[in-house]
């Protein structure tokens, strides 16, 4: 199952919009994994003024609000399909 990982914090309004839109999205496609940076003094210095931050597989598709057309074509790639 591919990885799908949302770098997140609470009270981020594009955060839950986001993680909202994905959930759907990747269910029985997708691996969904929230992180928040606030956790994570690294992540946190990494994308601290930047969330959400989705990726998949470790690669960078959007940031800020979610790209359906580059997430599916991420999906589809990551997936052997394209």
């Amino acid at each position: 199952m591919l990885d799908v990982v949302v770098y997140s914090r609470r009270g981020c309004h594009l955060c839950d919009d986001m993680i909202e839109q994905l959930e759907p999205l990747c269910r029985g496609v997708a691996e969904l994994t929230v992180l928040d940076i606030d956790k994570n003094a690294e992540l946190q210095a990494l994308y601290t003024a930047d969330v959400p931050v989705l990726t998949i597989q470790g690669r960078e598709i959007c940031r800020h609000v979610l790209d359906r057309q580059a997430l599916m074509t991420a999906l589809r790639a990551s997936s052997g399909g394209g």
